[in-house]
């Protein structure tokens, strides 16, 4: 059994935040540092196929479940909390309907339970293109990925994917054949008819159409006990684009 890479700051109440595609644990590592300091054992964990996790052909989010159970097993770890954001949102939905017993709090960031059509092929496109043999320095793989990818922030963030695998060679830490091959996984609903009673906060982003008004009855439905709060001045990287905001809901939501 494989057990996901993570980073685990502070002592306390444990804190296991889930990031989105393309991501990794690092991407929420100052967010994680505060919450270290506000009481919590976070653990900033890379879903397979990211970051410095194990690699693996299979994608679904019962994977992903599986993978976050053996985690949490591994790590004895009881009622824990959890932060997902949009990949990372639908593994802790579909965590927390399976295994509620497990679950204390439940914040869910700018995904809702619906089914999403598939939406990344212009970044997929853009990473496809990359020949590391080529493209042998960051710069030069920015310079690919701009002809497909237009804003320098999304640029930013999967060049953070790029390392030296070897002297002279870079590569991504992300599965990007996997991640290709599976990417209609990734919009998946949550299953029908499936209900987790605890307490969950909804964050989304004002600018971000990932959560509009029409998904607040399916979100009702799953999570009867949930509360739906707008972050402004927000897209859906809602928690780099407004921090201070983000943190302040879920500190006081947590606590």
């Amino acid at each position: 059994m494989q057990i996901l890479h993570s980073k685990i700051i502070g002592e306390g109440k444990p804190l296991l935040i889930l990031h989105g595609y393309f991501g990794m644990g690092d991407n929420w590592k100052s967010h994680a540092n505060k919450f270290a300091e506000d009481g919590f054992e976070v653990h900033l964990i890379d879903q397979r196929n990211h970051g410095r996790s194990f690699h693996s052909e299979d994608f679904s989010y019962e994977l992903l479940v599986e993978d976050l159970n053996n985690y949490i097993e591994y790590h004895n770890l009881e009622k824990v909390n959890l932060i997902g954001h949009s990949m990372g949102g639908k593994t802790v939905m579909l965590f927390s309907v399976e295994h509620p017993d497990l679950v204390d709090k439940l914040v869910v960031a700018d995904i809702s339970p619906r089914m999403y059509p598939p939406h990344h092929h212009a970044i997929l496109d853009a990473l496809n293109s990359v020949d590391f043999s080529v493209q042998n320095s960051r710069k030069l793989v920015d310079a690919k990925l701009a002809e497909g990818i237009p804003e320098i922030g999304i640029r930013q963030f999967l060049l953070k994917n790029t390392y030296w695998k070897e002297k002279g060679k870079m590569d991504f830490r992300f599965n990007l054949k996997s991640l290709t091959e599976n990417n209609n996984e990734v919009g998946v609903a949550l299953p029908s008819f499936t209900i987790f009673e605890g307490e969950t906060l909804f964050l989304r982003g004002a600018n971000s159409g990932y959560i509009s008004v029409d998904d607040e009855p399916l979100i009702n439905a799953h999570f009867p006990n949930s509360k739906i709060k707008t972050i402004t001045n927000a897209g859906h990287w809602l928690h780099a684009e407004n921090p201070k905001d983000f943190y302040k809901e879920v500190l006081h939501f947590l606590k």
